[in-house]
């Protein structure tokens, strides 16, 4: 893990081993990620993801494991995709003024055979705090895959008290306490664009933990239409999971019937953006 800090903002460590997502995230010297207080999946490389702040899924699956299309072997594509552990190359690392700034590209091998390239570039935006990540993913083989995409912010919910909300326009009433739902958990997946406006935004807090900020978090909603969100409280586990997602909750076969399930063929790129700030 790399260490990566603005003037102002969160000191973020950056896996260089795993698409150079978001391992330790530091406010106010407490690290928000859940580390081991996560569900176990079965899978090394989600359980290495999900212990940080931040993980990608995707390029080519999002969410659980389900069976590749005309695959002889009856193989499936893994949990949350192909992202995880492939390595980043940095080709940027630098302070410009007071901001912070990191640029680096990830070659990933598709469970169906595929190639891609993301380009990753972060900034931390050291007058305000506010940390932009920007991705463009480019199909670099020769055969298409879904365009599906989704960001996993991970947060340890011991730093919870039931002053903590989540507050956005597209929740219902306008937000409610983060312990949604039945015990010991849940997950919610809503349609998070809103007329006239390019981004959308979701605010989690005050956390006084952390000396009572919020985690102010905005994303592109042409690429990122959907917000889910997910907690479980199942012990040892004890997270919740901002996750700004391409596409419905629902499986790849109702995706496609209802025309929901784009390709990105050969050449082709699409980008997302994502930016957050305690506030």
């Amino acid at each position: 893990m790399k260490a990566f800090k603005a003037a102002l903002g969160p000191k973020l460590f950056l896996d260089e081993t795993s698409v150079l997502d978001i391992g330790s995230c530091f406010i106010n010297g407490v690290d928000v990620a859940p580390g081991r207080a996560i569900p176990d999946d079965g899978d090394p490389r989600i359980d290495h993801s999900l212990e940080g702040f931040l993980f990608t899924c995707g390029p080519d699956h999002i969410r659980h494991p389900e069976p590749i299309p005309g695959d002889a072997g009856g193989r499936k594509f893994p949990l949350h995709g192909s992202y995880s552990s492939h390595p980043a190359e940095i080709l940027f690392w630098d302070h410009v003024g007071d901001d912070a700034e990191c640029k680096a590209g990830v070659k990933v091998l598709t469970a169906d055979g595929g190639e891609a390239l993301l380009d990753r570039h972060y900034r931390i935006h050291g007058a305000t705090g506010e940390v932009s990540l920007q991705d463009r993913v480019t199909n670099t083989g020769s055969t298409p895959f879904a365009k599906v995409h989704m960001y996993h912010m991970n947060l340890g919910a011991v730093l919870f008290d039931d002053q903590v909300r989540l507050t956005g326009d597209m929740l219902e009433n306008g937000g409610f306490s983060w312990r949604f739902g039945e015990e010991p958990g849940g997950v919610f997946c809503v349609p998070a664009a809103v007329a006239g406006k390019d981004w959308a935004q979701l605010v989690l807090g005050p956390i006084a933990a952390l000396g009572g900020v919020s985690l102010r978090v905005r994303f592109r909603t042409d690429t990122l239409p959907f917000l889910q969100v997910w907690r479980n409280q199942q012990a040892p586990a004890h997270v919740l999971g901002i996750e700004p997602v391409s596409h419905r909750w629902v499986d790849r076969a109702e995706l496609q019937a209802q025309g929901e399930l784009q390709m990105l063929n050969p050449g082709e790129s699409v980008e997302y953006g994502l930016r957050f700030a305690f506030v």
